[in-house]
């Protein structure tokens, strides 16, 4: 489930920039959500300098920064796991793109495990097997 989407002003971050923003923000996923990594989905939208505005007025190449992302969790995540979550990206944004935090905007969206599919599948299907899963192996375990 987890995806994170940052929305940058092309131009605005290097390559290696941008790599370091997806790799640390699929870490911080990984850490905040006690989610295997290889579940996570990290993206970058690039938008045209000539395509935003901060402020009313339209970026140009030496114009104002704002990046602004959206990240999905499955509904019934704790409210202090998706303000961690929050926080982290906007540390990520400002840290990595040396952008004012105040600039960054950012939204969670929660979405019912049953409008949510991997590999084809409902999660919440997948969530119902994975805790059928776990209480097996504890049950073998004794």
């Amino acid at each position: 489930m987890p995806v994170v989407n940052f929305h940058l002003v092309d131009g605005h971050c290097s390559t290696e920039q941008k790599a370091c923003l997806l790799k640390d923000a699929s870490q911080l996923y990984s850490l905040v959500l006690r989610s295997p990594i290889d579940r996570v989905r990290a993206f970058i939208t690039l938008h045209a300098a000539t395509e935003c505005a901060v402020a009313g007025e339209v970026v140009e190449a030496g114009g104002r920064h704002a990046p602004f992302f959206e990240f999905f969790v499955l509904e019934g995540r704790p409210l202090d796991e998706r303000q961690a979550l929050m926080r982290g990206f906007t540390d990520l944004l400002s840290t990595t793109l040396a952008v004012e935090r105040c600039l960054i905007r950012g939204r969670c969206i929660r979405v019912d495990p049953q409008d949510w599919c991997i590999g084809g599948r409902d999660a919440a299907e997948l969530r119902k097997q994975e805790i059928l899963d776990r209480a097996a192996q504890a049950g073998g375990a004794e």
